[in-house]
């Protein structure tokens, strides 16, 4: 009589390089929300404040400007960044790649502007607000740049959707048991094998 029970398996590397690849697509969705937030934020607040004289007994006249208010594509800039990080979740492939680089671009953008606008027009231009912008579209940059090169091994959020999808070629597609009833739970945790790298025919 044969005792041996079905192998266990440890975990794998496939395993360990899917762990890794989540991870990685977690954080760079995350650096690339923060710098993005950051350069609208920064580029709301206001950067100048000028002063003019009037006649007496008038107070002297103030005229604030954002960063909007000197560049008037900086925040929009910024906004697309914040869509970026979503559009980095739902493509995949070279499409993910295209995305990453525009990200990197977008980013480097941002920066840009923002030291120009606070640095390079010669007026009266606080610093701390631009350079929190520029610091946002570096950050921004980093994370278009990160997923433009890392992105081969990061998980598909579509093809996954594919095969959960009820009715699709998935997991939810039913199985005939030997007895000629659907057993669903079965197709599932067939599915769920074959995702861990193990083959579910092996008893």
């Amino acid at each position: 009589m044969n005792t041996d029970g079905p192998p266990v398996s440890g975990p794998s590397s496939g395993d360990g390089a899917r762990v890794a690849g989540r991870r990685e697509l977690a954080y760079t969705v995350l650096l690339c929300l923060l710098g993005a937030g950051l350069a609208v934020f920064a580029a709301t607040r206001t950067w100048s404040v000028e002063l003019t004289a009037r006649p007496a007994p008038l107070p002297p006249g103030r005229v604030t400007r954002t960063g909007g208010d000197l560049l008037p594509w900086l925040p929009a800039l910024a906004l697309v960044g914040l869509a970026g990080a979503g559009a980095v979740l739902g493509t995949r492939g070279i499409g993910r790649r295209l995305v990453g680089g525009l990200l990197a671009l977008l980013g480097v953008g941002v920066a840009v502007g923002a030291g120009y606008a606070g640095f390079g027009t010669g007026g009266e231009v606080s610093a701390g607000w631009p350079l929190l912008c520029v610091l946002g579209g570096l950050l921004a940059g980093v994370a278009g740049g990160f997923t433009a090169v890392r992105s081969g091994g990061w998980p598909e959020m579509g093809a996954r959707y594919e095969r959960a999808r009820p009715g699709g070629a998935g997991r939810e597609n039913p199985v005939i048991a030997p007895d000629g009833r659907v057993d669903a739970r079965r197709t599932t945790a067939a599915w769920d094998a074959l995702d861990r790298g193990e083959d579910p025919t092996v008893n």
